[in-house]
């Protein structure tokens, strides 16, 4: 029975740690690409501009916001997802404003 790979084997000639490097993301601040992933400094920075991490609320804070199930007309979905990405919170942001109003 042949066992399947779960991963590459680590690069080991100084031409596959140099394509390995080549492949790593660019420093956010550094469009000649010149990120090292063995620097800190370059590491953090990546880590600190990355849209991928986004921390969470952490131990101790509240849900600002509450999760439920609710149902709008075609319309009113089409009309806020054409506004790109962000709708969800403009459409939340369009109720706070008409309960503010209606108060």
């Amino acid at each position: 029975m042949k066992r399947a790979t779960t991963s590459e084997s680590f690069p080991s000639s100084p031409e596959e740690i140099a394509a390995v490097i080549a492949k790593a993301p660019q420093r956010v601040d550094d469009p000649e690409g010149a990120y090292d992933p063995n620097d800190p400094s370059a590491v953090e920075d990546f880590w600190k501009n990355a849209t991928v991490h986004r921390p969470g609320r952490g131990p101790g804070r509240k849900a600002r916001k509450v999760l439920l199930s609710v149902r709008y007309s075609p319309e009113v979905v089409e009309y806020f997802k054409s506004t790109g990405e962000g709708w969800q919170t403009r459409m939340d942001d369009a109720l706070k404003e008409w309960v503010a109003s209606h108060r």
